[in-house]
């Protein structure tokens, strides 16, 4: 699962950019995508200072009216942003610039499924070969392989906790909260919910005082106290993974 922020004040343009991003979805079943639209960089700005927003991947028009994407760019980074940037233009003139702010590419405008969909293959290939890891677990008898990616969230009920996956595949563990997350613990991704929860950061959707909701739907409250620590590693998390991407 990837979040990808697209941000362009052309709604024209910034709607087409998504109709792609879907297509090519559609036709890679590997690729997972939250989307969300902008129209201003102040908007996409104060998502990510101020409602804990993380994008993957930021596709960006460098010239827009209140700035320019470099300057948007260089902001996002100052607040801690690793996600990849992709900035679209109609000139080359800022593709120098583009470089100070580790971008991943430069595309010149129109932009096409041609040019777009192999710029993808290759970032969601370096990103993906990263990510897959797998845990061996026993369920039912059997021995099962489930990634490490696809595991939303564990939750306790009792004697018996529950391992919820990203397809919605649900799994019972015969296992204590402490062994499961010992298993997990090796994996940055995985943190302590209370006593109740694990979640796996990666799904996580949106994070407040109250509760954090993950990707399938699933809204969880927190306990008290336990938001700063779980945004602090939120936080952390996202830069040292894209950092080491």
């Amino acid at each position: 699962m990837y979040r990808i922020a697209l941000c362009d004040d052309e709604t024209a343009e910034l709607h087409e950019t998504e109709r792609m991003l879907k297509e090519y979805e559609e036709g890679h079943s590997e690729a997972e995508f939250i989307i969300k639209c902008f129209e201003s960089a102040e908007e996409l700005l104060n998502q990510v200072r101020e409602n804990s927003y993380v994008p993957d991947f930021i596709i960006m028009d460098i010239y827009m009216p209140e700035k320019l994407g470099i300057e948007v760019a260089h902001e996002l980074r100052d607040m801690g942003s690793k996600g990849r940037i992709i900035f679209l233009t109609r000139s080359r003139e800022h593709a120098l610039d583009a470089f100070g702010v580790e971008a991943s590419q430069y595309l010149i405008k129109p932009i096409t499924e041609k040019v777009l969909f192999p710029v993808l293959d290759k970032l969601l290939g370096d990103m993906e070969e990263t990510r897959r890891k797998y845990l061996l677990l026993r369920i039912d008898g059997r021995i099962q392989r489930v990634a490490v990616n696809d595991i939303v969230y564990c939750e306790a009920e009792g004697k018996t906790q529950h391992l919820y996956l990203s397809n919605g595949t649900q799994y019972e563990l015969r296992r204590t909260m402490a062994e499961i997350y010992e298993m997990l613990a090796c994996y940055r991704e995985f943190s302590r919910v209370g006593v109740a929860y694990i979640v796996n950061l990666e799904h996580v959707d949106s994070l407040n005082a109250q509760e954090v909701e993950m990707d399938n739907g699933k809204k969880i409250y927190l306990p008290r106290g336990s938001y700063q620590p779980l945004r602090e590693r939120y936080f952390s998390y996202y830069c040292e993974e894209n950092e080491v991407l």
